[in-house]
Order: C-alpha cells, then structure tokens, then sequence
C-alpha cells in the first residue's frame, strides 16, 4: 500500500498525552485500532470528520496534526 502525502504528528500527541495507546484513542474517536495504526504511519488517510476527532481529543486545530504535501513541496521544489 502507497503512503499518502498526508503526514501526522499522532505518535508525538499520544505520547505527549500520557503516552495514550493506539487502542485509547481509537475508542475516544470510534474507529478500530487497526485504522489510528493505518492513519498514524501515514497509510491511510482518515475522512475529514476523524481527523477533527483526533484533533479535538488532543485539543489542537487540525493543522497542527495533520499536514499536506503538495507534490512540488514533495520534491523539494518551491512552488
């Protein structure tokens, strides 16, 4: 499976969260384990109204979660 060109800092928030599981936070956001593990190693991208949720359960605005790369920023190139 292809990664996505969306990025996420999941794993840094749940540790900085009293180091929250995959399981807990998949609860807190009502999807399975499997799909915050998909989502967190960034090989699947959640639907828009998930990524609200797990922004809302850390408490930051979705952009500090969750980041786009457009193709030229992928490339390094400026654009």
């Amino acid at each position: 499976m292809a990664s996505t060109r969306v990025t996420n800092t999941i794993r840094r928030l749940r540790f900085a969260a009293n180091e929250m599981t995959q399981q807990q936070l998949a609860e807190l956001i009502g999807v399975t384990r499997q799909t915050v593990n998909a989502i967190e190693l960034e090989k699947y991208s959640p639907s828009l109204e998930v990524a609200f949720r797990i922004a809302a359960v850390f408490e930051r605005p979705l952009e500090e979660v969750f980041h786009y790369a457009r193709e030229t920023e992928k490339k390094g190139k400026k654009g």
